[in-house]
């Protein structure tokens, strides 16, 4: 299996989630479907399953690569720029 180079730049402990949901869902008047945290700066946004994809969106502004699934009982990662799950 390839490993991650971007897991060990990641921040320690990660960041606090910046809100419960995808904030830009709500402003769009959409629902989030499956959420996601980034590791970088604790965004949260919806997953590409959602109308707007607005997790990937955030690594495509923000060039932020890795999120981690921010659903009850899930923790695993992904990781955009080396399209794996870390």
């Amino acid at each position: 299996m390839r490993e991650c180079p971007h897991i060990p730049a990641l921040p320690r402990p990660e960041p606090e989630p910046r809100t419960t949901t995808c904030p830009d869902c709500l402003a769009v008047g959409c629902d989030p479907v499956q959420l996601r945290m980034c590791l970088a700066c604790g965004y949260v946004g919806c997953c590409d399953s959602s109308t707007y994809r607005h997790s990937t969106r955030h690594f495509e502004q923000t060039g932020h690569p890795v999120m981690r699934s921010f659903e009850p009982g899930e923790d695993w990662r992904w990781c955009y720029v080396d399209l794996l799950i870390v």
